[in-house]
């Protein structure tokens, strides 16, 4: 695991806001943090960081120990924490060179490359005053990338763009783990860039992470059960079903689902074979992330 804590947890005047979270994101994965604001995610992503100190649990990433060894830790980290701030008067390849003298690095080279990786190239001598948001969180993302970082933290990085400016940021996301093999930690509010960007998720809410794995996991483990029946004959199975008071309904894409459980799904393959109706295939259907995000908050209000 690149990222891996035990029990970590942050109080402010004796109340969690990190409670007993157990991370753990595997190396070369999109990790979406999902929850709403104020659940924590910042928090987590500065202790991360070392930026803020738990008040107990274990931090380890690159199998080393945050803060004991941070400055190791963050040679290999990059990070874009909230809005990133630039020198408005000055254009995108001179912010970019000042933030990389800092960490010493001087060739051209590395700042052409960073702009490339965010498509920025061709606006690089522009004015970042003249730079919408979409390409202001673009270039704070080759900031983070100059050092070559194995591991990327991003904290709502699509946080008031548009569709277009969100659609960038996503591509990039997934360029930079797909081509290049970055780990990417990415937290959000959006249920529908977590959805489309991440292969594995982690949701929290009040400070307590319900639900860590991967994203089909997650989508297709259901308590109530439902599943698909796809076919040619879709009007004869809806019938031969009705006739034994089983409700069915038809998805988008003209398919019969039904909900039940793993002995209803017996029980209608032995109607639909003995009926004639043998041409078929029933399968698990997957629930949308909001309506799986949607039943974990509500279980946890209940639980509360």
């Amino acid at each position: 695991m690149i990222i891996e804590t035990k029990g970590v947890t942050k109080s402010y005047n004796r109340v969690d806001v990190v409670h007993e979270v157990d991370m753990m994101v595997p190396e070369g994965e999109i990790y979406g943090f999902l929850g709403p604001n104020g659940s924590g995610k910042t928090t987590m992503m500065r202790m991360l960081l070392g930026l803020v100190r738990p008040n107990r649990g274990v931090i380890r990433m690159f199998g080393k120990k945050m803060p004991e060894d941070r400055i190791s830790i963050l040679a290999k980290t990059g990070a874009l924490i909230e809005k990133p701030a630039y020198y408005e008067h000055l254009d995108g390849r001179d912010n970019l060179r000042v933030l990389a003298a800092l960490r010493g690095i001087n060739d051209n080279k590395t700042i052409d490359r960073a702009l490339e990786r965010v498509n920025l190239h061709r606006v690089g001598r522009k004015k970042v005053k003249s730079y919408s948001l979409g390409m202001k969180q673009r270039l704070g993302i080759a900031s983070a990338m100059l050092h070559n970082p194995r591991i990327l933290l991003l904290d709502e990085p699509t946080n008031g763009l548009d569709s277009e400016g969100i659609f960038e940021i996503r591509e990039l996301i997934r360029n930079l783990s797909e081509k290049e093999g970055v780990t990417v930690l990415i937290s959000s509010h959006l249920l529908g860039e977590i959805e489309h960007a991440a292969s594995r998720i982690g949701i929290i809410y009040n400070g307590n992470l319900l639900y860590q794995g991967k994203m089909n996991e997650l989508l297709t483990h259901q308590k109530m059960g439902s599943f698909i029946i796809e076919s040619n004959m879709i009007e004869l199975i809806i019938n031969a079903l009705q006739a034994y008071d089983i409700q069915t309904s038809l998805d988008g894409e003209g398919k019969v689902q039904v909900r039940g459980s793993e002995a209803d799904r017996d029980r209608i393959k032995k109607i639909l074979v003995e009926k004639g109706l043998t041409d078929f295939h029933i399968y698990d259907s997957m629930r949308t992330l909001e309506e799986a995000y949607l039943e974990l908050i509500r279980s946890q209000k209940v639980s509360v």
